[in-house]
């Protein structure tokens, strides 16, 4: 969210702006909330918190930063209570125990996965959903042809697309990490 004007009004508390913030950043939480949490419908509460939070202390938010490290300490600390009051309401099944992630392995990887979730946000529709069935659900070239209802040439055309604008997303990750 590179629009400053629109960052002030998130600041003056105008819930248009709000809802940009949200349209932008919506997934991105939602998927630091969900590997933290590890329950759909809890990250989606955890989503829902953050920015009402977040719409709570926007006139303390500094519209010259980027507005995602800020979003993402939320969101964690909205992520730990969630999973805290769950915890006490719920007996803990010790054989799940070590598959429970509250909290990220790393900073740096949880700032990887904002990364990739916004640049995977920035892809058309079709490009998108190619990635999905591709990378997330790891079908073949040609199953996600089947699955999709389109030629194989076009999931092709539209992977080196997706992959290409990924790589040109993600250059100042590459970068950091190197």
């Amino acid at each position: 969210m590179r629009d400053r004007a629109a960052l002030r009004r998130f600041r003056a508390g105008d819930p248009e702006a709000v809802r940009v913030l949200y349209d932008r950043y919506g997934r991105a939480v939602f998927a630091v909330a969900f590997r933290a949490l590890g329950d759909r419908s809890l990250a989606e509460e955890a989503v829902q918190q953050t920015f009402l939070q977040a719409w709570r202390a926007a006139d303390r938010f500094d519209v010259g930063r980027d507005p995602a490290p800020w979003l993402y300490a939320i969101a964690r600390r909205v992520a730990v209570d969630l999973y805290r009051r769950e915890r006490r309401h719920n007996v803990v099944d010790l054989d799940r125990l070590s598959e429970i992630a509250v909290l990220p392995e790393s900073f740096e990887g949880t700032w990887e996965a904002w990364q990739v979730r916004l640049a995977i946000d920035q892809l058309s529709a079709e490009e998108r959903e190619v990635v999905r069935c591709t990378h997330y659900l790891g079908l073949t070239q040609a199953e996600t042809a089947e699955r999709l209802e389109i030629p194989l040439g076009t999931v092709k055309s539209r992977t080196f697309r997706a992959y290409r604008n990924l790589a040109d997303s993600l250059t100042h990750v590459i970068e950091v990490t190197a």
